[in-house]
């Protein structure tokens, strides 16, 4: 009896499936169209893992159940192969990522190859094949053109390990950064969740990521010592119902450093505070008890005009609402702060159960419910949703608040400081700079601030080979140590100018990834609009929950703005997504 030799048998159907091309769908003139999309694997080692395999296996089967129903299904592959998990790859074993993309894309394509799945293999790409990022560039020029890319200087998330801007490990201020305006379509995004066929736990996952909160935007005015003129901070709450009992004002210590920086006189004292704190940011344990100094501010409370102290604390944070809130009893941590500081706290609200309004009174307990308004004026015997809408319109007709909605979501920063990316297609010339100056900023002149974007015409701005490709651990990219890369000619004024020598971020590239694998050879567009009326949206989408905020978020963001673009007929990118689980080995 032979014994079944299942690698010849594999790799003669393999070939002879390859050869027939039984899995290369007419994209030009599919009848019954059926996009099924895995999510590409980026090479971050030697090759696939289990994971891969697993992911790739449960996509296939959906794929084959599809043709079997008369579909013509496209089921294309390719690497994520630029980024930071490439880059850091090579580090890892001394290898240059331009010549590690080499070997992996050998190696990762061998083994999809011999899983078997149902690839089509002509639609293949590579994020970092300039023939793609050309176009993963053009598409931060429209952005940049349509208003939803701009550069700014904030305070920043620094990852030491990874010695670029990263997410939430290290706050550090002011470094220039690239961003994208994602928070104008934070509505939309929220609002399209209840559209999609997607897994519950990543459409939850989005929407608390968004955080859209309801609640009411109130002007405290200030008295400053020192300062004549009149000030006032805005201050957002949820709550506007407990606002009779309002007893101090928290700012964070970036709002704070704000006054110091327009020439506010503060205690020495408070300075140090305020240069401790932000220091610290990121580093001190959350669950950490909460510190503050008393400002030497008095505030001026709207509804009752009554003084309350200023006090600069560490938990109220710069980057939520507008870095302030007011203080009072029925705030957890508004009352754990105000009892360390002795400050006094005066509950108004009520449940209407006696005793346990008493023990509230009492401060024995921080109720934090909605309730019933007692010393709180006129509105005293409302409930807190009736307190809500009728201090808020008190407030709009006496011009000291308004109505808002807020939403925890931030914009989208870009850019990198590391090499193995996409350049991103800016030019900065000091000339324009000084010209657009002395026109007082205005529009005549093209560009802002000095920063011109390359004409499409000269996409895509290659990647150079840099040698020492290591980061830097600063605010700069290995690409600014290549004069040859960034010395350039001004695209308006034809002066010496300097080129952008951050990269893009990694998510950039994965977020329009789908678009182009429909039309892998177009080299006059990222994609044809005939081809994706008839492939897109993607039919299925299969991918781990891990990037649900992140990955999924950015490319609904993208695909978005591609329809006001006039560039798509959709705004979502994906009609069915299914997260999969995940297979762990020692924690990662």
């Amino acid at each position: 009896m032979r014994l079944y030799n299942h690698t010849k048998i594999e790799r003669k159907w393999q070939a002879k499936w390859l050869r027939s091309q039984v899995y290369e769908p007419r994209l030009a003139g599919a009848k019954k169209p059926f996009y099924n999309l895995m999510m590409f694997p980026y090479p971050s080692a030697e090759g696939l893992h289990v994971g891969n395999v697993y992911a790739f296996t449960g996509s296939d089967i959906y794929g084959r159940f599809k043709r079997m129903q008369g579909y013509d299904v496209f089921e294309p592959i390719g690497l994520d192969g630029f980024g930071i998990h490439s880059e850091n790859y090579a580090l890892s074993i001394g290898k240059h990522p331009m010549k590690l993309a080499k070997v992996t894309e050998k190696t990762f394509y061998r083994q999809l190859g011999m899983i078997g799945n149902g690839f089509s293999w002509k639609e293949r790409l590579e994020t970092y094949d300039p023939e793609y990022y050309r176009w993963t560039q053009w598409i931060f020029l429209q952005m940049y053109k349509h208003g939803l890319a701009y550069r700014k200087k904030s305070p920043v998330n620094w990852c030491p390990s990874c010695k670029t801007v990263l997410a939430d490990e290290q706050v550090i201020s002011g470094a220039c950064e690239r961003c994208f305006k994602i928070t104008e379509y934070a509505e939309k995004l929220l609002k399209n969740l209840e559209t999609l066929d997607w897994s519950e736990r990543v459409k939850i996952a989005q929407r608390n990521w968004i955080g859209r909160s309801e609640g009411a935007t109130i002007r405290f005015k200030l008295i400053v010592p020192g300062q004549a003129e009149r000030h006032a901070v805005d201050v957002f709450t949820t709550r506007p119902d407990t606002l009779f009992g309002a007893t101090f004002l928290a700012v964070s210590p970036e709002l704070a450093k704000r006054w110091l920086d327009i020439g506010w006189k503060l205690a020495a004292a408070v300075k140090r505070y305020i240069e401790k704190s932000l220091a610290a940011r990121g580093k001190r344990d959350e669950a950490a008890a909460k510190t503050g100094v008393f400002s030497g501010i008095q505030a001026v409370n709207p509804v009752n005009q009554k003084k309350i102290p200023v006090w600069v604390t560490d938990y109220v944070l710069g980057s939520v609402g507008t870095g302030a809130l007011f203080g009072d009893a029925h705030d957890e941590r508004d009352v754990a702060f105000a009892k360390k500081y002795h400050i006094p706290l005066k509950p108004t609200l009520k449940t209407g159960d006696a005793e346990r309004d008493a023990r509230i009174k009492r401060l024995e307990v921080c109720f934090t419910d909605d309730g019933i308004l007692y010393d709180s004026g006129k509105f005293s015997g409302l409930t807190s949703a009736e307190a809500r809408t009728a201090i808020t319109q008190w407030l709009e007709e006496k011009k000291q608040g308004r109505a808002t909605r807020v939403y925890r979501l931030r914009d989208w920063l870009i850019s990198r400081q590391r090499y193995w990316g996409p350049p991103i297609p800016m030019i900065y010339c000091e000339k324009c700079a000084r010209l657009r100056q002395g026109f007082g900023g205005q529009a005549r002149l093209p560009g802002g601030q000095g920063w011109q974007p390359v004409p499409e015409k000269d996409l895509p701005v290659k990647l150079p080979f840099v040698k020492n490709f290591r980061p830097t651990g600063t605010e700069k990219s290995p690409l600014a140590s290549v004069p040859a890369f960034y010395k350039v000619k001004c695209p308006v004024c034809k002066g010496p100018a300097r080129r952008e020598t951050d990269v893009s971020d990694t998510f950039l590239d994965s977020a329009w990834y789908f678009f182009r694998y429909i039309d892998v050879k177009n080299k006059k567009a990222p994609f044809s609009k005939k081809r994706a009326k008839t492939w897109l949206p993607v039919h299925m989408y299969i991918g781990g929950a891990e990037h649900a905020v992140l990955h999924l978020l950015y490319t609904r963001f993208l695909t978005m703005a591609f329809h006001d673009f006039g560039l798509t007929h959709f705004e979502e990118p994906f009609t069915t997504f299914r997260a999969h689980g995940l297979l762990i080995k020692e924690g990662a």
